[in-house]
């Protein structure tokens, strides 16, 4: 489907030519890897939470859809919180052994 908005095209002036195509900078998303190929690493970070400790996943390779289920499922499984953005899933809490072992169970061989 193609994208249409308006607000991508806010400052743009208005063109007689028939033949003219509007250009946007969009990047396409990569493709999302195999599980087996993903090199996922896991590590704890308490830095600007607040004293909060959250979980951290990075290195996904693929669509920012696909990221956001990763991360879903791993919430749902985990029974917390979190978010999926810019590539990682941040889980709310030291659940750093847990998530390598269900991520390993589902199939990310590659990860630390």
């Amino acid at each position: 489907m193609k994208k249409n908005d308006w607000k991508d095209r806010l400052g743009m002036v208005y063109s007689t030519n028939p033949d003219f195509q509007f250009v946007t900078d969009d990047e396409p998303e990569a493709e999302t890897l195999p599980k087996n190929q993903q090199r996922l690493r896991v590590r704890i970070e308490k830095n600007g939470r607040g004293g909060k400790t959250a979980t951290i996943i990075a290195g996904f390779i693929g669509s920012e859809a696909d990221l956001k289920e990763l991360g879903k499922w791993l919430k749902g499984r985990l029974g917390v919180g979190g978010s999926a953005k810019d590539g990682e899933v941040l889980v709310q809490g030291d659940f750093k052994q847990r998530v390598i072992d269900l991520l390993k169970a589902d199939g990310y061989t590659q990860t630390k």
